[in-house]
């Protein structure tokens, strides 16, 4: 933490924690805590984030590839606000203006440092438009609904094998491993996909999970 914090310092003026406003358990908003990755203010054209985002600062990609960026949410662990595993939370402006009332089972178990959503949107990420508005409508018509089949595929299947799985792909994908557990991911996308058509859902323009890709797990999330 105290090197994450000089490379933050270093790299971009401003605080080194960031604080960000998030839906949690049951609808209810909290602030979540992450080291800071992109420049001061940087929240102010958008909370959608590609992978070359030109608003992360160098140390920041390095902190958020290594899932570093991610440890202060040990406090809101501790908090009760969060879970260890469970659907990334969503910013609350997110949650306002995209969300599909289907997508709010999402919502019904507390959300979680490690989960499939943020597994998948991590290697998705790259799709999006370096332009922050552009970024959110591509995000929100194309990758929002597949991220929420994948959390919900959690939701309903919160088992102590599957939170392992979790946690296993998570470690490889940083290590750059990520193709040995390819086939649980092909299970966990075909999960989803079926959760999107029984609800008729699919999104306009499917996506497809790289599962043999060298880049770590989540959710990186939209920060």
């Amino acid at each position: 933490m105290a090197l994450s914090a000089v490379a933050i310092k270093a790299s971009s003026p401003g605080p080194v924690l960031f604080r960000a406003e998030r839906v949690g358990h049951a609808e209810v908003p909290f602030t979540m805590y992450k080291l800071r990755t992109m420049h001061q203010g940087a929240q102010a054209a958008g909370s959608i984030t590609g992978g070359r985002d030109p608003r992360i600062f160098r140390a920041g990609q390095v902190l958020r590839s290594l899932k570093l960026d991610e440890i202060p949410q040990l406090v809101n662990v501790v908090r009760g606000e969060m879970s260890f595993f469970g659907p990334r939370p969503e910013a609350v402006d997110v949650v306002e203006k995209h969300y599909a009332p289907w997508m709010m089972e999402s919502l019904e178990v507390p959300p979680g440092i490690v989960g499939p959503g943020s597994l998948g949107y991590f290697l998705e990420e790259d799709q999006l438009p370096d332009d922050p508005a552009e970024a959110e409508r591509h995000y929100a018509s194309v990758l929002l609904p597949r991220k929420i089949a994948r959390e919900l595929v959690y939701v309903r299947r919160r088992t102590l094998a599957y939170r392992l799985e979790l946690l296993l792909r998570t470690l490889l994908g940083i290590v750059k491993l990520r193709g040995l557990l390819s086939g649980a991911a092909e299970r966990e996308e075909r999960a989803a996909t079926e959760i999107l058509c029984s609800l008729g859902e699919l999104p306009a323009e499917p996506t497809t999970l790289p599962v043999s890709g060298d880049r770590g797990g989540d959710d990186h999330d939209p920060r």
